[in-house]
This record gives C-alpha cells, structure tokens and sequence, in this order.
C-alpha cells in the first residue's frame, strides 16, 4: 500500500511542478550528474537514485511540493523514525561533542567500517566557546532550555536528529538516522550534548 502512496504522491508532484521554472531541464540535470559521477570506495552510482521524498523537493525548487503531498511525506518520514524501545533517550556527551566535531564517514576517501561524524557544527552553533560554525541551521545553544518548553521535547528531538523531514518534507538537514549514517548509540550520544546540563551546548 505505501508503494502505491508514493506512486501517487510523485505523480502529483509531477503534475503539480511540470510548469515550474526548470522543471523541463531535471532529465538533463540527471544525465549531467550520471556523466560526471565515478564510482570510488564507498561512494557508489547508487547515491544519484533518490528518495520518492528527495524528487518531490528536486521538482519544486524554491517552494514546498503541494500541501497534501508535504503532509503524506513528513508523516511516512515519522511512521519510519525507530525510537529506543527502552526510552534511554541520552548517552554521553563527551562522545557527543566528538560526533558532532567530526566530518568523517561515507566519503569515498573513509574506510567503509571506519567510524562517521555528524558535522553537526558545519551548520549549527552548539557551544557559546565555539569560534566556527555554520549558520545554514538554527543556533543550538542552550537547547535544553527550548526543548523543556515543550512537554513532548526529547521526544521531538531525538525525531529530528533521525529524520528531520518529519517536520519539514524538504529539510536540508541529513536523515542521520533514517539513512544509517549514525547509529541509535550515536544519536543518544548526541541527543546527550544537546540535553545534559553539563553539556557545553548548555553550559
């Protein structure tokens, strides 16, 4: 049944876009990426197929793709989130702090079994000592503080960290958990660094 969902879903999406600015020009597009990518290590051609999610963003650039297509994808995005079945939401910080600092991981140059990073800092301020960091996402600093406003926070938290699409279809932010690119064990590391009041994202 969810395989025909998103079969709908992308011919909706599809029909919806064909006017878009550029929409005419995504069949090149493809092919242009396909001519210049070369398969190395880890990274292979299978990193150009997207997601039924990832075409309905790529076909509605600049806008999200129509309201009760963005609706279907973000709750197919939260029916797919794997949450702890012991509710042991947090881990280390310290280890935490090491994973967000951390870019590695899944480039064709990183050996397959070795460990992988969040790079969390390439678009967040976490810490109020950290003298670079991205701005492509919203300052993380002081998180405990926003997520104890909401009574379902850690909840939400650990949702973003595995798969922020729940929230928003066309986030940029990687589906750390719902790709596999961080383990549970990570996630509650990380979820760790953004809750523990002795994390230095709080202190």
């Amino acid at each position: 049944m969810r395989a025909r969902h998103f079969a709908v879903w992308t011919l909706l999406v599809l029909a919806a876009c064909a006017a878009a600015p550029g929409a005419g020009d995504s069949s090149q597009t493809e092919e242009a990426l396909r001519a210049s990518f070369r398969a190395r290590g880890q990274a292979g051609l299978d990193r150009l197929q997207q997601t039924p999610l990832q075409r309905a963003c790529s076909l509605a650039p600049g806008q999200d793709p129509p309201g009760e297509v963005r609706k279907r994808l973000e709750q197919d995005a939260l029916e797919r989130v794997q949450f702890p079945p012991d509710e042991h939401w947090l881990g280390d910080w310290r280890r935490g702090e090491k994973i967000a600092q951390s870019g590695v991981g899944l480039q064709f140059s990183d050996p397959p079994d070795g460990a992988r990073g969040g790079n969390c800092y390439a678009c967040h301020q976490l810490s109020g000592s950290e003298i670079a960091f991205g701005t492509i996402g919203p300052s993380l600093y002081r998180y405990r503080e926003r997520a104890e406003r909401n009574p379902d926070g850690v909840r939400r938290t650990w949702i973003r960290i595995w798969n922020a699409h729940a929230f928003n279809a066309c986030s940029t932010m990687p589906r750390f958990g719902d790709a596999g690119i961080l383990t549970a064990d990570q996630i509650r590391d990380l979820m760790a660094l953004l809750l523990d009041p002795q994390s230095p994202v709080n202190r």
